[in-house]
């Protein structure tokens, strides 16, 4: 469904991501992972034009339509203070609307709904700089999910969240790609819940992608020492892979 072709991304005169390619099928989850700094990000902004890049980003089979055919979830957005939530999360249906068409009650159906599934609602007419982290957070996806798009990027979904609501945020995410057949990439650092959730996890190290697969091919103890150079344990169950932070003994 979205494909990263020879996709290269360069600061300056570091090439920070690839070149590389990458495939994500019609309704499928992938997970990338990988240390600070691995390219991740760049990654994800590449497909949506934050950043320049070489090679090509492909939906489907037509030319890439922005706004229309990916939704973005930044990690960091940037959301007016005095702006209500529902006025927030009608942006999400800007791409729909062309240079001088008004909403239709499809499109305020379309922002119900996203608050609605976000357990957003009662905060509809709330002011942005009134929410708190996790609140917030929740209402970018809100606008994110608005959009109708097929393919839905995500870069640290649940970075602001408690776990409570980061589990029913990708629960969500889950039942949205199982019943509007959404393809779904999501940044995530959270290992163990990246291996819970994604059909397919791709590692990446220095702008590379290291390792490709289901999370107990990808979730190794020999993966994760090698790239994030961290004491690492790794426990296999029956609901897959858990990434145990241990501590080095030192001298």
């Amino acid at each position: 469904m979205i494909a990263w072709r020879d996709v290269a991304v360069t600061f300056g005169k570091t090439r920070v991501v690839g070149p590389l390619s990458l495939e994500v099928g019609r309704g499928e989850w992938l997970g990338l992972i990988g240390p600070n700094g691995a390219g991740k990000s760049t990654l994800l902004k590449a497909a949506v034009g934050v950043v320049d890049y070489e090679g090509s980003v492909d939906v489907g089979e037509h030319d890439l339509r922005r706004g229309l055919d990916i939704a973005w979830m930044p990690q960091r957005p940037r959301l007016p203070e005095e702006m209500s939530v529902s006025d927030y999360v009608l942006l999400g249906r800007t791409p729909h609307l062309g240079y001088v068409g008004g909403e239709t009650q499809h499109d305020l159906d379309s922002v119900m709904g996203s608050l609605k599934r976000l357990d957003l609602s009662a905060f509809a007419a709330r002011r942005l700089g009134t929410l708190s982290g996790g609140e917030a957070q929740r209402a970018v996806m809100a606008r994110a999910l608005a959009q109708e798009a097929p393919v839905l990027l995500l870069d640290e979904p649940t970075s602001s969240l408690d776990i409570g609501h980061a589990m029913e945020v990708l629960e969500i995410l889950d039942e949205l790609r199982k019943h509007d057949g959404l393809t779904v990439v999501t940044a995530v650092h959270d290992l163990t819940m990246a291996g819970r959730f994604a059909d397919r996890l791709a590692m990446m190290a220095s702008g590379e992608i290291v390792a490709d697969g289901d999370a107990s091919t990808v979730l190794t103890e020999a993966n994760l020492l090698k790239h994030y150079g961290a004491g690492i344990r790794v426990v296999n169950n029956g609901d897959g892979p858990t990434v145990i932070p241990t501590r080095i003994e030192r001298d």
